[in-house]
């Protein structure tokens, strides 16, 4: 069963959601949190779900500020601010009742979720795929010093999604990333992490991973898929990403505290 719901953030955003729930009553859930320039109902979320109540357990995916059906203009939202609305999400999961839960990350999502985690002590696990540690660096790689500038002056962006027009985006965003680096919290996770990435992913950096792996301050497990890029555009790549996360999650969320 899905319910569609509207929670809020500490600045009063409304966030638009869906708690995705098995045929059987449970209090273990994972809370998606999708990459950029995407929503709740990425196909990565939406197979998740699937995979996940079919295995009873519950989902939780909401829209970042500016994305989807919540709140805000996209060329407004921070890191910052994305990890205040994934709090607030894992928040209103535990007012719910659910007491075992499990936190996942997309790309940027990765990013939000490392970040969230670091502050927390109340998850059960986490799982990460083709997560941005260091989103300046990644940015820096991507755009090189011409770019930069220009999206300084202009306040737009190449689509790094691939879509033909630039994207507007304060350059406030890529400062708030220089403060928001994910290697040191990293060090303050202790609960089971997986990271899942493709070999030739083009977005993120493979040495983020590899770096934000030894970082970590818990168990902890790096699924590196030979061949497969940021998307997991092959069909099996996307079965073998997919699979990991959701057998990690159910390993660690049915397991007793």
């Amino acid at each position: 069963m899905e319910e569609a719901l509207t929670f809020h953030d500490r600045q009063g955003h409304g966030i638009a959601a869906i708690l995705s729930t098995p045929d059987g009553p449970t209090t273990r859930l994972a809370v998606l949190c999708h990459g950029f320039l995407s929503s709740k109902n990425s196909m990565t979320n939406r197979t998740l779900t699937r995979l996940l109540n079919e295995r009873g357990l519950a989902t939780f995916r909401f829209d970042f500020f500016g994305q989807g059906a919540s709140d805000g203009p996209f060329e407004e939202i921070t890191t910052t601010l994305a990890v205040h609305q994934a709090q607030a999400a894992l928040d209103l999961v535990t007012a719910r009742g659910y007491d075992r839960i499990g936190l996942v990350g997309s790309s940027f999502g990765g990013l939000v979720a490392i970040l969230t985690a670091a502050q927390r002590r109340d998850l059960a696990c986490l799982a990460l795929k083709c997560p941005v540690v260091d989103f300046a660096e990644e940015l820096r790689l991507t755009f090189e010093a011409e770019e930069l500038g220009r999206w300084q002056a202009t306040g737009t962006i190449p689509n790094i999604m691939g879509g033909p027009d630039r994207v507007s985006l304060r350059y406030d965003f890529y400062e708030d990333c220089l403060r928001q680096i994910a290697y040191g919290p990293a060090e303050r996770i202790i609960v089971p992490t997986l990271i899942v990435q493709g070999e030739e992913d083009e977005c993120v950096p493979l040495h983020q991973s590899r770096r934000l792996l030894n970082a970590l301050g818990g168990p902890k497990r790096l699924d590196l898929l030979p061949g497969a890029d940021h998307q997991f555009t092959r069909g099996e790549d996307f079965r073998q990403m997919t699979t990991s996360i959701s057998d990690w999650l159910f390993t660690h969320l049915t397991a007793k505290p």
